[in-house]
Parts: structure tokens; sequence; C-alpha cells
């Protein structure tokens, strides 16, 4: 099988690749904007005519788009992740290669939900934030263009080679900083929130799973479980052996420390502040994983202890 993975440098993209790379059967190819890709092209510029010569040459039989941003303004947003989408999409109905589209898409197209509940397949979208505009707006492209064609609904992934601005990467990264200057005291905010963490070689399972697969439409991926961020911080501190008191300053969303762990000062007070999980869902979300099991045969198996210990162990190697 013939494979074409856009954003294999990304931090779902290096997974999914090492993933793809141990199947035998699988023919890699990436696509991308970094140096390292196989081929360099930037989906937010480049012309849907452009990739349909290259698919063509290529003759891909699956194409796994792992590419977007997560960060930056509404226009970088939709320029990454809505226009970048549409010309795969394009790409993909002139070509004569028939390749079937693994899209990622994001839990925080769902936005806020119920505390309690999980948020199945069908439930109505509606996103918190421009984030989760633009990559409802990618899902409902590719659900639209007729493609043989599945989006899985990524939750929240953790792992190694988790970012250092998420919150899990804010929390190590925290940490490490007290534990290299010997602070007996963390002080820490935002940890109210509740979110469905899920390994990112679970991710890159499911995508392997995905490409496979006959599965079309909207499938979610995740743990099946909310954990509150203040369990993750006490696992975290627990893993990296820190013994020191681990104080909250949760309040409103709008009275929160802008950064995770940044010590705070008498100079701080009338410091600005905002909400340090900024995806738009409120303080919670938790995935029905029913579908990913019935129509993938996916199960997550790496637990967050395990994720968050792979996490500790890469800002650990910074002390």
């Amino acid at each position: 099988m013939r494979v074409l993975l856009i954003g294999a440098n990304g931090y779902l993209g290096r997974f999914v690749a090492d993933r793809l790379l141990a199947d035998p059967a699988v023919q890699l190819t990436a696509l991308g904007r970094g140096d390292d890709a196989d081929v360099r092209f930037d989906l937010a510029s480049g012309s849907p005519g452009a990739l349909t010569r290259f698919l063509d040459a290529v003759h891909p039989g699956v194409v796994v788009n792992c590419a977007g941003a997560t960060r930056g303004g509404a226009r970088e947003l939709t320029r990454h992740n809505t226009v970048a989408v549409a010309t795969v999409c394009e790409a993909l109905r002139r070509s004569r290669c028939g390749a079937r589209l693994v899209q990622i898409g994001c839990g925080a197209e769902y936005g806020p939900s119920q505390p309690g509940s999980s948020t199945a397949e069908d439930a109505v979208p509606r996103p918190g934030g421009p984030y989760g505009v633009s990559k409802l707006a990618a899902t409902e492209l590719v659900l639209g263009s007729g493609l043989d064609a599945v989006v899985l609904r990524v939750f929240s992934p953790a792992g190694p080679g988790t970012p250092a601005g998420s919150p899990l990467g804010r929390l190590a990264e925290a940490m490490r900083r007290a534990m290299q200057s010997g602070d007996g005291e963390l002080k820490l905010a935002g940890l109210g929130a509740q979110r469905d963490f899920i390994d990112v070689r679970d991710v890159a399972r499911a995508v392997h799973a995905a490409s496979l697969s006959a599965a079309q439409g909207v499938i979610n991926i995740g743990s099946g479980r909310a954990v509150r961020l203040r369990d993750a911080a006490a696992v975290l501190a627990r893993v990296a052996g820190y013994g020191g008191a681990l104080h909250e300053l949760d309040g409103p969303p709008g009275q929160l420390r802008a950064t995770i762990g940044h010590p705070r000062s008498e100079s701080d007070h009338a410091g600005p502040v905002a909400y340090p999980y900024p995806d738009g869902c409120g303080s919670w979300q938790q995935a029905d994983v029913r579908t990913a099991r019935d129509r993938l045969g996916w199960r997550p198996r790496i637990n967050l202890e395990e994720s968050i210990a792979d996490i500790w162990m890469e800002a650990a190697c910074r002390i």
C-alpha cells in the first residue's frame, strides 16, 4: 500500500510516520514544508493543480493529512487548517489516483460539553474558538467532498514529544524549573479543566487502522475518560519524584494565570491574565470512543501515567 503522509514532521505526524514505516506492506512518501520531507509543498499557498500532478505521479492508495496549525490568529488558522484541506480535497477530486483520505480533526470541533457527559460523533459541533472553527470547517469540506474519506477527531494528545506550550508540557516545564532551583513550593493555575488525554502513539495506531479500513465519516479518538489537570499534575509530581508542595491558583477563567506553573510574585497581581486551556471547550471534555472500537477495531493501550512519564523524561533531560 502506497501512503502519502502530509505533515510528517509535526507532533502527530512523526508518530504516524513511525507507525506506518513499521508496516512492511506500506510504502511511505512524506510531503511537507520542512527540508526533511520527501517532497516540499505548502498546502496553504500551493495550488490544487500542482498537488494533483504530484498525486498522479506518486499514485498513492491512501493520503493521510496530519498538517495544520494549533496556534495563531484566525487568519493563520484558517489558512493552515481550512484552506489547506480544501487544496487536498480538490487535488484528490482532480487526480486519477482514487486515494482514500484520512484527515486528522480534533475534539475542539465539538466545543463545550456538559460535565459528566461523553461526546459522540452525532453531537452538534459548537466550537468555542477560532482553532475549533477552522478544524470544523475542514471536516465539513472533507465530508462534503464526495471522496472516500474518514475524519479522526483526536481529543487531547499526550506522550513523548508533547509541545512545551501545551498544558501538560507547561506543567512538566514548571516542575523541571522548580526541581532545578530547589524550590519546595510550586504554584499552578488552571488545574480545574478536565480533558480526555490520549497517547500520541495510540493516535498513530488509530491512523494506521483507519488507513486500512473502509470506515467513513467522523470517528472520535480518545481514551473515553476525562482527567482533571490537577490529577495529572499529581501524577507528574510522583513520576518526577518532586516532594514539594503543589499550590493551586484556580479561579474563574478570566482570573487565572496566563501560564501554568509560573510562581506568582507581588508584581504579578496586576498583570494580564488568561485561561490557560484556550481550546474553547470549557471545563469538561470526554470522548465517546465506541465508534472507533466498532469500526476500526481500535482501543487505547497506553495509560496516562505512562504518557506523563514520557513527557517528564524529556523535560528532565533539560535539567
